[in-house]
């Protein structure tokens, strides 16, 4: 037996650990104490690696669908009948008739994949984005004039933290990277304030100091209340701002008396919240996907969260937020031409089917795939790594869609429902089976580049993802050999190409096992990124717009959640059951009975699951958590219910109504 120093690679935290493998057995997952940033923590779903490994549905073989049903075939078959399919369908209708979804952890075959996708020229590209995360790149936008980089809590130095829909116990953060949440969470309440936000009583609000339940989908109220009270004070920053009466106008309505009744909250707590944040040195705010997944309310929350902390001095400053600057490139020495972003946003032309959607940050929203499908615009998918089945809106438009394709081509390592529904199948390798360095470098909030060797070879017939797409480039007429040769270079090669230029070459990297960019704050870039632009920009129309037009939430509405044992469509093996939490008050109105089935029905469809009466959740929300393929959360959701500024899908704060199985 021996041990093998590697990283995580289920979710953005990437933890450090230590893989222990006799032979191609790998027998045990355990933390890393050395590693600078988690420190020998790990969690259940780090942990479970051996199982995905040695996963009995594991795909080893290529499979080519003939004559209506997968079968086994060799690469070469696949592949050439795959190219071969792909030329006919752009030759005939058009590189945007082939469509992208970009949903992986690994780093040369995310980057050749995006090399094909540029190679192909097609705009249809889609990503997780559009199903969690828009409201984050957009304010950085309109607010902060960046191109879709989000701030970073101080978690080392700060002493005054909100949490706003996210559970960092459960989900390690919704790309903020918070290894160790339980130890951070506590670290943070017990030198200062911690305050959390959300409709149940999780895992993270034992922990606070502070827990805050109002009515789902109205954390923008409280955000805009503490916002009027603060300008009405006078702010505490003397950073450059703009728009200062554009939102002071914005927020008036958001009395004490109106926010309250709003949110159902009690009067007192909101005094209480308000007072601690006039006297907090500044106010840290992260967002989780309980915000971000709300479609236009998250756009406003993540807005008035950035205004609070501007009006407090947080941003780039010690105990608030700070900005990466970035690994593989570095954003400090651009200077000057470093690109300021219109007010009005980074938008673009949109698909064909759904003029009322728009690209950004140069994506399609998914909500818009089967509707592209259905109008003959898209005849092609390549799907990199992403359960569509169980993370897209409005499965039962969706299945039907992807199975009118022409090709469907998905990259996989389990066999599942969304492979089932595949033209081609490729098998890649795991992330025990190749080398790897991490992917979203301005992820993290302290280490930013990671290295991991191959811990065993691969299983079967996978091949590295990154030559699965250069191969198919080759088929298709496009050299990509300038990222990686598929004839003659190794995953090191194509990973050594990746870290060229970056701050640390890779032969460095892989000697240390990780490299950080250096976080200043304040970081001078930035400053001067402000001042060239004018100031934080408080009151972007289109955001203050949207807070304008906001109605009242229904009375019973789904919002979504995390759980220990799962991720996304991911880890289903861990045997973690879809319970859905109800309220009793809730329960009691609909006779529900705990433990027993209970339908959850929207406008749009309905899912049965195993009711959980839990007086954790306040009245007014049904928990659900995401990317079970049996109580389905997208079976509530619309292709048709979307952000039109982002595209973002409505999956939290959707009406419902609860009945007895």
């Amino acid at each position: 037996m021996h041990t093998v120093r590697s990283f995580c690679r289920v979710c953005t935290s990437v933890c450090g650990i230590l893989v222990d493998v006799d032979g191609d057995d790998v027998l045990h997952v355990r933390g890393d104490q050395e590693h600078p940033f988690s420190r020998g923590y790990t969690c259940a779903k780090g942990r479970s690696l051996p199982q995905l490994h040695h996963h009995p549905d594991r795909l080893e073989h290529p499979r080519m669908r003939i004559d209506g049903r997968l079968q086994d075939s060799p690469w070469e078959e696949c592949l050439d009948d795959l190219g071969a399919r792909l030329k006919g369908i752009i030759d005939e209708h058009g590189p945007n008739s082939v469509a992208f979804y970009f949903s992986t952890m690994e780093s040369a075959g995310f980057r050749m994949a995006e090399a094909l996708h540029a190679a192909i020229g097609t705009s249809a590209k889609f990503s997780p984005l559009t199903i969690d995360g828009t409201a984050k790149p957009l304010v950085s936008d309109l607010v902060g004039g960046f191109i879709g980089l989000s701030g970073r809590t101080d978690l080392d130095t700060t002493d005054f933290l909100i949490l706003l829909g996210a559970n960092p116990v459960v989900s390690h953060g919704h790309a903020i990277s918070m290894p160790n949440p339980t130890g951070t969470v506590r670290d943070i309440a017990r030198r200062g304030t911690v305050w959390v936000i959300d409709p149940r009583r999780t895992e993270t609000a034992r922990l606070a100091t502070h827990h805050l339940a109002p009515r789902p989908s109205t954390d923008h109220a409280v955000l805009a209340y503490l916002v009027r009270e603060l300008l009405a004070d006078g702010r505490k920053s003397d950073v450059p701002v703009q728009g200062e009466d554009a939102l002071a106008a914005a927020v008036a309505p958001f009395t004490l008396e109106h926010t309250a009744a709003l949110a159902d909250v009690a009067e007192a707590d909101l005094l209480l919240l308000c007072a601690q944040v006039r006297a907090a040195r500044c106010v840290a705010v992260e967002t989780g996907t309980g915000v971000t997944m709300t479609a236009d309310r998250a756009n406003v929350t993540q807005w008035l969260a950035w205004a609070l902390m501007i009006l407090t001095g947080a941003m780039n400053r010690p105990g608030g937020t700070w900005f990466h600057p970035g690994f593989a490139y570095q954003l400090e020495t651009f200077g000057e031409f470093l690109p300021i972003t219109p007010i009005e946003g980074s938008f673009g032309e949109g698909p064909r089917s759904r003029p009322e959607a728009q690209a950004f940050i140069n994506e399609w929203p998914c909500a818009v795939l089967p509707d592209e499908i259905a109008a003959g615009n898209i005849r092609a998918l390549i799907n990199v790594g992403g359960s569509l089945v169980t993370s897209f809106p409005e499965t039962a438009k969706l299945v039907p869609a992807l199975q009118n394709l022409e090709v469907f081509a998905t990259t996989e390592i389990i066999d599942n429902e969304t492979t089932q529904l595949a033209t081609h199948v490729l098998p890649t390798k795991d992330p025990l089976e190749r080398p790897d360095i991490t992917l979203h470098d301005i992820l993290s909030s302290r280490v930013s580049v990671q290295h991991t060797p191959a811990v065993v070879a691969p299983v079967g017939e996978r091949r590295s993802m990154w030559w699965v797409f250069a191969e198919i480039g080759r088929r298709l007429g496009h050299d990509l050999s300038s990222l990686g040769d598929p004839a003659t270079s190794t995953d090191d090669d194509v990973l050594a190409v990746l870290l060229a230029g970056a701050r640390a070459g890779y032969a460095e990297v892989a000697a240390t096992g990780w490299a950080e960019a250096p976080r200043e704050l304040p970081a001078r870039w930035v400053d001067d990124h402000i001042e060239r632009m004018g100031g934080w920009r408080l009151a972007p129309p289109l955001l203050v717009a949207q807070l304008a037009a906001l109605e009242p939430p229904p009375p019973l509405v789904m919002v979504p959640r995390r759980q220990r044992r799962k991720l996304n469509g991911q880890l289903d093996y861990l045997g973690e059951r879809a319970d859905i939490l109800i309220n009793p008050t809730d329960g009691e109105a609909a006779d529900i009975v705990d433990g027993q089935p209970v339908i959850v029905r929207s406008r749009n469809g309905e899912l049965t699951g195993i009711a959980r009466i839990d007086g954790t959740i306040r009245r007014g929300a049904v928990s659900i958590p995401h990317g079970h393929r049996d109580a389905n959360v997208n079976r509530l959701t619309s292709k048709d219910d979307i952000d039109v500024v982002t595209g973002m899908v409505r999956y939290s704060g959707i009406a419902v109504s609860l009945h007895p199985a």
